[in-house]
């Protein structure tokens, strides 16, 4: 099949991200939508965290097995799986609303259930993406995924804090369910590659659980595939820190207002990254490009803790949610040029997985490390205020600044040490490319190519 350029608006990738970028909204929305109205009817943060809490569980303890279905599956399939699923559950949502028989658990189990069929997307998504572009433009196509994420946070509050005055959650609810069908329309209009048959898992002599298995052991055997993951759960680990950190951080020195302002530039970085990349595509040398903007991710990192300046802490909240965007871009085209599209499902689920579970590790320690060592060591008097005083300034929220430029200096520790790895440094020579470069892009179904959804 000839090669047909990524920039091919007419292309099935571009159909695809589209019905994707309109699903997420909609998630959005009803997230949005059920967060307040729990908030509202129970006055109890404690509830309305639990939402995050059973939402997020369920799916990252199931995501390495998910994985592995999706790998057993047709990609095209298992998204319209999820989609369909996801958009039941969110009707049955509107349901419950529009007769009044809602019920706390009710919802909570509900949003349990929609982010276990997101969680059979993200894999799906990935290797859908590895079929459908060619391996030269897969950090453009990634850019253009991270950049509708990035868009979400901005549109979806904004529109639901308006559409819950005039239709309710259930109206909310309602637009959500028409996003999903309309994701599900997008893909019954194209059809993805089939991956290898020679490639395809022997589903029927091997069980979920061994597949599962096998996805961390190839992770393992490639030593510089392990590097990477772990060099990115550092990162991310530090991340999660310094973003449980901002609010503390500013409210020593600021209003709310300016809290809201500083921390609306991380989501503008994150944003312009996404684009940023969609244009690029990224380094050529993507170990390279890994290796420097995790670095310079670890330095404005911790340059947000230097100073109680929120003209400080803006530029380097924008830079390092910028530089971590490229990051994040350009090792997921590595991973997808260098993993067999037929175990991306299980690759991408695991890795997933990993690296999700440095969030919540970091807000467990966040607290107690702050409130009980840190918070006290810049106050006046305090133990570090005469030796580190003259840097990070004195007062309670100054320890929290020398925490987080202390998370940053981890992040340039540990790309130091990664990039010392001779595995890391040449995986892009070590490993052979599974995806060919030219690799199909648009296959449609009334033509223009072959493959099987």
């Amino acid at each position: 099949m000839s090669e047909v350029s990524l920039w091919d608006r007419k292309s099935a990738f571009f159909v695809v991200w589209g019905g994707q970028l309109v699903s997420l909204v909609g998630s959005g929305l009803t997230a949005f939508a059920v967060s307040v109205w729990i908030y509202q009817v129970t006055g109890s943060i404690t509830k309305l965290a639990l939402v995050s809490f059973i939402g997020t569980t369920p799916s990252l303890v199931l995501l390495p097995f998910l994985g592995a279905m999706v790998d057993r599956w047709d990609l095209r399939r298992a998204m319209i799986f999820s989609e369909l699923g996801a958009g039941f559950c969110t009707l049955c949502l509107a349901v419950l609303f529009f007769t009044g028989r809602h019920q706390l658990w009710q919802l909570y189990l509900l949003v349990a259930l929609l982010r276990i069929f997101a969680a059979i997307q993200l894999p799906a998504y990935t290797a859908a993406t590895t079929m459908l572009v060619p391996r030269e433009h897969l950090g453009r196509a990634n850019g253009l995924i991270e950049m509708a994420e990035a868009a979400v946070p901005i549109i979806s509050p904004t529109l639901a804090g308006v559409l819950i005055g005039y239709i309710k959650v259930q109206g909310v609810a309602l637009i959500d369910f028409a996003t999903y069908l309309f994701a599900v329309l997008t893909l019954l209009m194209i059809r993805i590659p089939a991956r290898l048959p020679a490639e395809q898992p022997a589903s029927h002599k091997t069980s979920l659980l061994s597949e599962t298995w096998n996805g961390f052991r190839y992770i393992k055997d490639r030593r510089g595939l392990l590097t990477l993951l772990l060099l990115f759960s550092a990162i991310n680990f530090s991340l999660a820190f310094t973003v449980v950190l901002l609010t503390p951080l500013v409210l020593g020195f600021g209003s709310p207002a300016v809290l809201g302002t500083v921390l609306s530039m991380g989501g503008i970085g994150w944003l312009v990254g996404g684009t940023v990349m969609g244009v690029w595509g990224g380094p050529k040398h993507r170990v390279a490009g890994i290796l420097g903007f995790g670095a310079l991710t670890g330095l404005f990192i911790a340059l947000t803790g230097l100073r109680s300046s929120a003209t400080l802490i803006s530029a380097s909240i924008f830079a390092f949610h910028f530089c971590y965007t490229v990051v994040i871009v350009t090792d997921k085209a590595l991973w997808q040029t260098k993993v067999a599209p037929v175990l991306q499902g299980r690759i991408f689920a695991l890795k997933g997985l990993i690296n999700h579970v440095m969030a919540p590790l970091a807000f467990v320690i966040a607290g107690p490390l702050t409130d009980k060592v840190f918070r006290h060591l810049l106050v006046q008097g305090g133990p570090l205020s005469g030796k580190l005083g003259w840097i990070f300034g004195t007062g309670e929220s100054r320890g929290i600044g020398l925490l987080i430029t202390l998370l940053g200096l981890l992040v340039i520790v540990s790309v130091a040490v990664a990039s010392q790895s001779r595995h890391l440094k040449f995986i892009e020579e070590e490993l052979p490319d599974t995806v060919p470069a030219g690799q199909a892009v648009r296959i449609f179904a009334h033509g223009h190519g072959h493959g099987h959804g």
